[in-house]
């Protein structure tokens, strides 16, 4: 039996690949002929060493180094063709040299570079994942913007505007379109208890400066008693110790109701 043919068929003993005939026979074989014995026991150590390699890392740089290392294995192999009966040696953890031929050595190279090509396409269709789902999420907020801002801006129709408050304070994030829109409708917008949602919903956003800012400059024009109430309320919980004059304004005018006073009153001692 050829040298090559043997060692395949050897292999295939090894991970239990053969029919029973062919295991027969490969055993017949070991017992009756001590190299093809030597053979098996080389190979069997050989793959067990193969098996112990530990799992390969995933690494940014894999993608740009996989053409180059596959084109050198083609090269390596066609000089190494020349040599195909020629042994090839390498030492197990013990020390002793084992004989592998160039077969078997070209075939564990092109296994690695099948799991390097792996993980790369593991790696690409991932990245390619994450960005079609940014993507479409970028889509449903913008359309969602779009549609508060239609709805915030639908003078004939208060639940409307309402809805279009709330759907702005169940946003995550913002930018200056929607907090400009959120502060008009916050000073200017008819009804209560949509002025009410929009400030709450740029209390959300209250760490942004150009929000605080839009805040504190409200109190000095807001007219709607519900609203100064909460919008005193929010400030004192944000600690601006900056509106504690506006607060004392607050508490002298006349035309402020008590319950307004009383909420300027219960700030200043808060914030003093």
């Amino acid at each position: 039996m050829e040298n090559e043919k043997r060692e395949r068929m050897l292999i295939d003993y090894i991970e239990g690949n053969l029919s029973d005939a062919e295991r027969a026979m490969i055993e017949n074989e070991m017992a009756q002929n001590i190299e093809v014995r030597e053979m098996y026991d080389q190979l069997k150590e050989v793959m067990g060493l193969l098996n112990q390699t530990h799992p390969i890392k995933r690494s940014h740089s894999l993608q740009a180094n996989f053409e180059k290392m596959l084109q050198q294995e083609i090269t390596k192999s066609e000089k190494n063709l020349v040599k195909e009966h020629s042994p090839s040696y390498t030492k197990t953890l013990s020390g002793r040299q084992v004989y592998i031929s160039s077969w078997v050595l070209r075939t564990a190279a092109v296994l690695v570079l099948v799991l390097i090509g792996v993980v790369i396409m593991n790696d690409l269709n991932h990245k390619r994942e994450h960005e079609k789902e940014v993507a479409t999420i970028k889509k449903e907020l913008n359309d969602n913007k779009k549609l508060m801002m239609t709805l915030l801006q639908n003078q004939q129709s208060a639940s409307q505007r309402l809805q279009g408050a709330t759907a702005a304070y169940e946003m995550n994030n913002t930018d200056d379109e929607i907090v400009k829109a959120l502060v008009n409708t916050m000073n200017e917008d008819t009804n209560s208890n949509v002025r009410l949602t929009a400030l709450e919903a740029l209390g959300k956003f209250y760490w942004q400066n150009h929000v605080r800012s839009a805040l504190i400059k409200s109190l000095t024009t807001q007219k709607d008693p519900v609203v100064q109430m909460a919008l005193i309320r929010m400030l004192v919980q944000m600690k601006e110790k900056e509106v504690i004059t506006q607060l004392e304004k607050i508490t002298r005018e006349n035309s402020v109701i008590k319950a307004v006073k009383d909420e300027a009153h219960w700030g200043i001692l808060k914030l003093s």
